[in-house]
């Protein structure tokens, strides 16, 4: 296996750029600072340049040359995201060689040891989740590029988007899925 590329999905940390629901029940500016601290503290949790790359993918694409002080490190090497729901732009970053893994940042609990049990995982699986206490995933690892079509008819947001990501793995025939830690994820108050 070639060296490991960490996805990290990240919106631009700008007061209502991003956690428009958790804004909801406590405001944009309290949304901005929750929003600017996770994404900080997990680029710090997960680093391991010994190990994988780091990759930010970034939304809005404009953002891509926007310095954002400490939250988003400049020597991390960025991608825009690009156009469509979750799904479209998720299948466009994991099209790439593996092993490949995407997480965002509003899971705070995410450990650097989370992202390389991930990695050692794929060794003996084809696939590897995170799964979040709402139904989703914090985590979707990849032995190689996502199937075309993968995420296709996935309830976004949902208590199903996790067991949808499943079928549809499977449907694909990445049948030998592994688990990580359940962690929650913030996104309402």
């Amino acid at each position: 296996m070639s060296k490991a590329r960490l996805i990290v999905f990240a919106r631009a940390p700008v007061i209502g750029g991003a956690k428009t629901r958790l804004a909801a029940g406590i405001g944009k500016v309290m949304a901005w600072r929750a929003y600017r601290a996770m994404t900080a503290k997990t680029l710090r949790a997960v680093r391991d340049n010994a190990r994988w790359q780091i990759v930010l993918a970034v939304s809005p694409d404009r953002a891509i040359t926007r310095a954002f002080g400490k939250v988003w490190p400049d020597d991390l090497m960025r991608w825009p995201q690009g156009g469509g729901d979750l799904g479209a732009r998720q299948a466009r970053v994991l099209a790439g060689a593996g092993p490949i893994a995407i997480i965002g940042t509003d899971a705070p609990d995410i450990t650097r040891r989370d992202v390389a049990r991930a990695f050692a995982l794929l060794k003996r699986h084809d696939a590897v989740i995170g799964p979040a206490e709402d139904g989703g995933y914090w985590l979707l690892a990849l032995k190689g590029p996502a199937p075309r079509g993968l995420f296709e008819g996935i309830r976004w947001s949902s208590a199903h988007t996790r067991r949808d990501l499943e079928i549809r793995l499977r449907a694909h025939g990445l049948a030998r899925i592994a688990y990580l830690r359940e962690l929650a994820d913030v996104d309402e108050a």
